[in-house]
C-alpha cells in the first residue's frame, strides 16, 4: 500500500509502468482466476473448458479491456485457445491430481475463495481509495 500511495502523491500511479498499475491488473487477474475456478466448482459439466474461461473473462476482465485488447482476446479465443484449452475433466484432473475426485476439487476451491476474497476487497478498496479501481486498459 505504502507504494500505490507514494505513486499517487508523486502522480505517477497512472503511468504504464507503475506498481499500482501492475497491482491492479494482479488483483484483475486473480479475480478472472477465483471466477473460473468457482465456475468449475459448481460442476457445470454442459459446459466446455473454454466456456468458463469466456464466462469468467467477460465478468471479470473484459469491462477494464478497451478496444486493443478485446480484439487480441477475440483474435486468440478463435485461433489459439481452441487448440490450446483442454477438456474440463482433464483440467480439473490436473489441478486435483488423478487420484482425487471432484468433491476434492471443489472444497479446495471454496477454501481458496474464502481465503483471497477479503485480500482482494481490501486491495479493490486501496484502489479506489486512489481512484485506481477506473482504469482501463488500451
Amino acid at each position: 500500500m505504502d507504494i500505490v500511495e507514494k505513486e499517487g502523491r508523486d502522480g505517477t500511479s497512472r503511468k504504464v509502468d507503475s506498481c499500482s498499475r501492475a497491482v491492479l491488473w494482479l488483483t484483475r487477474s486473480m479475480d478472472f482466476t477465483i471466477a473460473l475456478l468457482q465456475r468449475l466448482g459448481k460442476g457445470s459439466d454442459q459446459q466446455s473448458l473454454a466456456q468458463h474461461v469466456e464466462a469468467a473473462y467477460n465478468v471479470t476482465l473484459k469491462p477494464w479491456h478497451g478496444w486493443i485488447s478485446s480484439a487480441a482476446y477475440k483474435l486468440g479465443k478463435q485461433q489459439i485457445a481452441k487448440k490450446l484449452i483442454p477438456e474440463t475433466e482433464a483440467f480439473t484432473g490436473f489441478l486435483t491430481g488423478t487420484d482425487q475426485d471432484s468433491a476434492v476439487l471443489k472444497d479446495e476451491i471454496e477454501k481458496l475463495a474464502l481465503l483471497l476474497e477479503p485480500l482482494l476487497d481490501d486491495i479493490h478498496s486501496m484502489m479506489a481509495k486512489f481512484k485506481l479501481d477506473r482504469l482501463k486498459s488500451t
